[in-house]
Order: structure tokens, then sequence, then C-alpha cells
């Protein structure tokens, strides 16, 4: 249903939960502040521009999204992909990418993929969220020390190795900035949590630094004064050429979004016992990004954290969402010129407690204990992440698993044969079965998923039959489904059956297995009376003298014989 939540959630709406609703939004856009700027500078790009990706497309996620409690804006998660977009094609690149990846979403949201992407793997979605958090806390170690050198290099083993050139270029005070920063966020919740540690940091080591008057690099130092005017909506100009290259950017950007976004409000579900709507939030996400490119702002999706603030803090509808984005709005707007003192330290040690949280090393090492298909997933997804590109690891994550969980189906498909005496006494089907003479039947039931996976097990089972009986029963009691595989390999069985005069039936045959089969190309070789809905009619069948075609009802053995008495 592509129904925005914020008009379900207004019916009935309450001041007492509108009072809620305001608090938990001024506290989560108090929370927002520092992530966006900060966010926005680890992706290569000024810090307005985080500034107004969360207060347009954090507006829009949430009064167009498909969650009650949702809170967006730029994540960690596109810092990886943003940052190499920006070096490869600049910032009008990167807008352009975030416009395409906003369209991208909204279509996916309009053809019902919202449940498709629930389906991508634990194991991808945990390694290469690792992945991302090993990259951020890389990204962050120039500023947290305060070491004096260019651009860091985007490769990681190259990145670590500029830094280790560079280690004699200690800066002490920013040094103990960082570390001052991280531990007022370590001990703060300690003191309130109804303010936010992140902002109480940020300030304390902000009045710290010009104070002492510290020899620091700030954000006003690096890039110049935080611009507080409102961004006029414009569009870059680009060749064709260069939107065509632009892609496979905005296909990884809106991919990413739309796993982050879901997963977020697949959490916020279980935080306040609701339930979203997947295909509306992604179109949601999708025109928030599209506002976003228009304001020169950077990709925008659901954020676990903030989204979790939200929740504790007594948001219940989409208006704790869109509060936060005008609490960022006010602040930027009044206060938007102080954001120029900010020490880079201060913003590199939120960031390391960004990454500790975001890479869940407890649920990582937990999947070591898992089958060890899933721990290779989990390690290719990691490595590839750090060590290559995040599109190449969540690709190649994504075919790995695919092929895994394909192993282990055709692993559950079986064929086995059954003699007469293994049926059970009990019902018709024993009786029949016993009645017939020794090798003029044969039967094999086959149980799992009948597709390409298992398909050389089947053909395999068949060429193991020793001798030709007069009939082949395959019991499909078992099979839930059968693909093009499965039914090439039952036609070249029946065909061969055919040729060395075995008629073959089905048993059993599921009703969507039975319609499957009828409309494949089987019509010429097997009959309406050669598939059963039952064993015991198979059977009946067989004892009332079904037979192969062309052939007299007897056997060929039996035949030879005959001649030679």
């Amino acid at each position: 249903m592509l129904v925005p939540k914020l008009l379900t959630t207004l019916r009935g709406y309450t001041r007492a939960q509108f009072s809620a609703d305001v608090t938990a939004g001024v506290i989560v856009g108090i929370v927002a502040l520092p992530l966006s700027i900060a966010f926005a500078i680890a992706s290569g790009v000024e810090p307005a521009r985080g500034l107004w990706t969360a207060i347009v497309a954090g507006f829009l996620i949430s009064a167009l999204g498909g969650s009650r409690v949702q809170v967006g804006g730029p994540t960690g998660a596109f810092v990886v992909i943003v940052y190499g977009i920006v070096q490869q094609y600049g910032v009008d690149g990167l807008i352009v990418a975030t416009l395409m990846a906003g369209l991208i979403l909204v279509a996916m949201g309009i053809f019902r993929f919202g449940a498709a992407i629930k389906f991508i793997p634990h194991p991808v979605v945990i390694g290469f969220t690792s992945g991302i958090a090993v990259i951020i806390f890389s990204s962050q170690v120039k500023d947290f020390l305060g070491l004096t050198m260019g651009d860091v290099p985007a490769h990681f083993v190259e990145k670590w190795r500029a830094y280790a050139a560079h280690g004699g270029d200690l800066n002490v005070d920013a040094l103990l900035v960082a570390l001052f920063t991280l531990l007022v966020i370590v001990a703060w919740p300690r003191v309130s949590r109804r303010v936010p540690g992140p902002f109480v940091a940020l300030v304390a080591a902000t009045l710290l630094v010009r104070w002492l008057g510290l020899p620091v690099e700030t954000i006003g130092s690096r890039f110049g004064e935080v611009s507080a005017a409102l961004p006029v909506p414009t569009l870059p100009s680009l060749s064709y050429a260069q939107v065509v290259a632009l892609i496979g950017p905005a296909f990884t950007i809106a991919m990413l979004g739309a796993v982050e976004s879901l997963l977020s409000a697949v959490v916020a579900d279980g935080m306040i016992g609701a339930r979203h709507r997947s295909n509306m939030e992604l179109v949601g996400q999708g025109v928030a990004n599209v506002a976003s490119a228009l304001v020169g702002g950077i990709p925008a999706t659901g954020a676990i954290a903030r989204t979790a603030t939200n929740v504790k803090s007594g948001g219940r509808t989409p208006v704790a969402g869109m509060t936060h984005a005008v609490t960022l709005l006010l602040i930027t707007l009044f206060a938007g010129r102080w954001a120029a003192e900010i020490p880079m330290a201060a913003l590199a040690a939120i960031l390391v407690v960004v990454a500790y949280n975001m890479s869940e090393w407890r649920i990582f090492v937990s999947e070591f204990r898992g089958p060890r298909s899933d721990v290779a997933v989990l390690l290719a997804t990691f490595l590839l992440t750090v060590f290559v590109d995040l599109t190449v690891a969540i690709g190649v994550g994504m075919v790995l698993a695919a092929f895994l969980f394909m192993k282990r189906m055709a692993e559950v498909s079986d064929v086995t044969a059954i003699r007469a005496a293994a049926l059970d006494e009990g019902d018709e089907g024993g009786a029949l079965a016993e009645s017939l003479a020794p090798g003029d039947v044969q039967v094999y039931a086959i149980d799992g998923p009948f597709f390409f996976g298992a398909a050389d097990r089947f053909k395999a089972a068949m060429r193991e039959i020793a001798s030709r009986p007069r009939v082949l029963i395959l019991r499909l009691a078992g099979v839930p489904v059968i693909d093009s595989t499965g039914l090439s390999a039952l036609r070249d069985v029946v065909r061969r059956s055919r040729a060395e005069g075995t008629r073959v039936l089905l048993a059993e045959v599921q009703p969507e297995v039975r319609l499957v089969i009828e409309r494949a190309s089987l019509g010429d070789l097997l009959s309406p009376d050669d598939i059963t809905a039952t064993f015991e009619e198979a059977l009946r069948r067989v004892r009332g003298g079904v037979h192969a075609p062309g052939s007299t009802g007897e056997h060929p053995a039996r035949r030879a014989g005959d001649a030679r008495r």
C-alpha cells in the first residue's frame, strides 16, 4: 500500500503524543548535528552539504516514508561510496548519481521491490557493515592523531602506509582533544541520557580548544566559513557520457540505501511493535534523495542509531522525524557560523565511536560459530569491502550466498528406490504392491525441490536401474517445485524409458507441480492418465494392464522367454 505512515498516524493524534514527538525530535536533531557534519567531511564534501541533506532528506523521509519512527539523513554506510564518487567524478557527479539513485528507489517502491530487499543474507549484511566500519575508522586516523600530511589515499593498504610514513608528525594537542571527546562520549550517559553525549562532547571540545587556544585544525581552517544560507535548487551540467558512467554508482547508492533503510525500519518495528510499509518506505527514500540532490546534498537513508534514539525518547509518529529536521534547520540558520570552530579531532573521535558501534563485532565473531558456508560469505564480503570495493563485495557476497544456498537445496533433494516390502502394509498401496510380479514395476520417490541443483542426482539414480521394468513409477509427493532443468531431466528419462519399452507414471504430483508439467512440452510423452493424484491409483493402473506405447502389454524379457519356449 503506497500510503505514507504520516497520514495513518494522524488519525486520532493527541496533544500528548505531539508533545512527546516534538521532544524526541529535538533530541534527535541535536544528535544528528555532529553526525551530519562528520559524515559529510568523511565523504569528501563540505560540512554544509551534510547539514542540508539531514534537513531536506530527513524531513521528506519521515513525511513520505512507510515507517512510523524512521529518522533519515546521511549515514556512515555511504561514506565509502560517496568518497569514491567524489574522487572520480567530482561533486557534480555525486549530485547526479544521488538524483538517479532517488529515481531508482522510487521505481523500486512502485514496482513492489520492498519485500525482495529483505532476502539479502545476514552474513552479507554483517560483512559489508563491518567492512565499512573498518574503512570509516581508517579514514579518521589522520584527524584523530593530527597528522600533518596531504590528502589521505583512498585505498586501504595505501592509506595505512601513508599513516606509517607520517607517524612522526603526530600533533599531541589534537590527540588530547580526540581522547577528551571520546571520554565525554563514554562518560556522559552516566550523567544524563536526555542530552546526547556526542553533542555535549562536541560543544565541550570546541570550547576547550577556543579557551586554551590549542593549535589544532578546525572546520573553518580547512573548509572556511560554514554557510547558513538556504541553498537554491540547481542541477549540474554533465555530458551524456558522464551520466551513463554514473549509472553504476547510482544503482549502488540505491541498493545500499534500500537495504539500510529497510533494516532500520525492521529494527524500529521490533522496538515499538509496529509494521512498516516497505514499498512506501522506498518511495519516500527516493523522493528524499532527489530533493537532497537538488539542494546539493549527499545520499540519505534511514539511520538506525538516530531512529533508535527517537524511539527511546518517546517518538511514535513521523512528526518526530520531521521535528528533527526543523531543529537542525533552526540550529543551522542561527548558530551555523559557530560550526567553523569545531575541531577536526573532535569530529574524528565521534566517527571512531560510530565505526565501533557500526562494526557489530560481537555479532561478527558469533557468525564464526555458524555453518562454514556462512563464514565464507561473511569473510568474502568483509575482505572485499575493505580491500577492493563495496559494490564488488555486495555482488560477490550475493552470488556466493546464492550458490551455497543452491548447494544446500541440492543436498536436501533426494531420489530413493522403494521396494514393495518397504511400503506401508497398512494402506492399500502396500497390498497392491505385494501382488505385483517381481521386477514388473520399479518405484522411486523424489523428495525436495526438483531444480537444476538436483537434476544430476535424479539422472544418476535413473541410470542405476539395472533391469528394464514394465512400469516406472515416480512418486513426487515430496516435490514442492520444479524448474526447467528438472523438467528437462524428467523429459529425458521419459523419452529413454519409452525407447526401452518402459511406461513412466508420475504419482502424488502436487497441483502446482502438475500445472508446470502440463504446461511444459511433455504432452507428447505423457498423457493425462500417466499423472495420478495418488500412489494407489498408479498401482491400480499397473495391475489393470498399463503398458508402454506400441507394446502388447508384456515386458520385453517375458516375450523373449515365451519365444524360446
